[in-house]
This record gives structure tokens, C-alpha cells and sequence, in this order.
């Protein structure tokens, strides 16, 4: 048996569990991947020579983070997502949309009108509840970061949710978004590169938008 037969068995057997245990893992990867470019790829270096610049740098790694994106991964956004792709699905139907006009349907619904929303605030503020911020500390998080979120994800996820509409089946469609997303997360970091504690606060705020999906 292929790993692909395997998989699809056991996403046919237990969907909820086995979307909840890839995006555990996935939302993991991302999270590595989001960490540890930005200290590579921005390594100190006066000949040019990053992978030398690499090695030589002592590397930081935050491994309770790496613990919270899994957590989320695995108990909120797999099992949610899980719901969303079929609810928009039955939408979809429900709508009597068809052919070109489901992938921009569901697009225009996702992206707009609920899920991007609900998942990036929902986002935020699981983590920073995971960080033991308060009530109040976790509203302006979600206050702060949550448009700068949502435009960046414009840019990026419209195009891709428009192919993954249209061309993978629903039972696939949150598997090439966890995937996509180790992509989104080492992008976001190279575009907001680490700062210093003392530099200014809206740069270390931008560079939170690294964390979303």
C-alpha cells in the first residue's frame, strides 16, 4: 500500500482526526520554517557568505511557540477547517452555483465574509491566551494586528484558494492549505525580517502577521 492509499484510508475512515493530526504536524513545520529562516537568511555577515554566517551564529529557537502552533493546529484550526470547507461546500450547492463561479463564490465567502475573520482572530488570540495575556492585552492584540493580517492575506491566499476551489477535491482542500502555509509563513518572514527589542514597536508588530494562516 502507497502512502497516498494509506492516507486516503484513513481520511475516510476518521476525516476530523486525521485533518486534526496533519495539521498538528504541518502547523509545526511552519512554525520551524518561520523561525528559522529570518535567523538564516538575516545572519550578521560582512563577506556575503550566509552559510558560513549561518554556522557561526549561535541559533535562538523558541520551542514552547513551536508547541503552541502545533497545539492550534491540531485541536482548532484542522477539526474547524474541516467544517468550514464542507459548510462551504453545502453552501455552494445550497447557492445553485456552478462551474467557474464555484471557485469565486467560495473565495469571495472565505475571504470576505466569515472564515478569515473568525480564523485570524481566533488565531491571535489563542495564542496570546497560551502566552498568559489577559483578557484586555489579548483584544488589542486582535485589534492591532488583525487588518495588516487580513490585507496581507488578500494578496497571498485569493490566488491560491481560487485553484484549490477549483481543481482539488473538498476532502483535499484544507491538506494544500496547511501545505501552502508553510510556504505563506517563511514569505511573511523574510518580508519582515527579525528586529531588535528596542527598535520600533509597529516593525515587531508587523512581523506577527508571520504566524497567520
Amino acid at each position: 500500500m502507497s502512502f497516498v492509499e494509506w492516507y486516503e484510508g484513513h481520511l475516510a475512515a476518521s476525516p476530523v482526526k486525521t485533518k486534526a493530526i496533519t495539521g498538528g504536524i504541518l502547523w509545526g513545520i511552519g512554525d520551524v520554517v518561520a523561525q528559522l529562516v529570518p535567523q538564516v537568511a538575516f545572519s550578521d555577515d560582512d563577506n556575503n557568505d550566509k552559510a558560513t554566517a549561518a554556522t557561526s551564529k549561535n541559533i535562538v529557537y523558541d520551542f514552547p511557540r513551536t508547541g503552541r502552533a502545533v497545539l492550534f493546529g491540531f485541536a482548532f484550526h484542522a477539526p474547524a477547517s474541516h467544517v468550514h470547507y464542507n459548510f462551504l461546500e453545502w453552501l455552494t450547492v445550497k447557492a445553485n452555483v456552478t462551474g467557474l463561479g464555484i471557485p469565486v463564490f467560495k473565495a469571495i465567502m472565505e475571504q470576505f465574509v466569515y472564515w478569515s475573520w473568525i480564523s485570524n482572530s481566533i488565531y491571535h488570540g489563542a495564542m496570546g491566551a497560551m502566552q498568559g495575556m489577559t483578557v484586555d492585552q489579548i483584544y488589542d492584540r486582535i485589534a492591532d494586528v488583525l487588518w495588516e493580517t487580513q490585507k496581507a492575506q488578500w494578496v497571498f491566499w485569493i490566488p491560491v484558494q481560487l485553484l484549490n476551489f477549483r481543481f482539488v477535491p473538498v476532502r483535499h482542500q484544507l491538506n494544500v492549505v496547511l501545505l501552502t502555509s508553510i510556504v505563506w509563513t517563511a514569505l511573511l518572514s523574510a518580508w519582515y525580517p527579525p528586529v531588535e527589542e528596542e527598535e520600533a514597536q509597529p516593525a515587531s508588530e508587523g512581523s506577527k502577521k508571520g504566524d497567520t494562516k
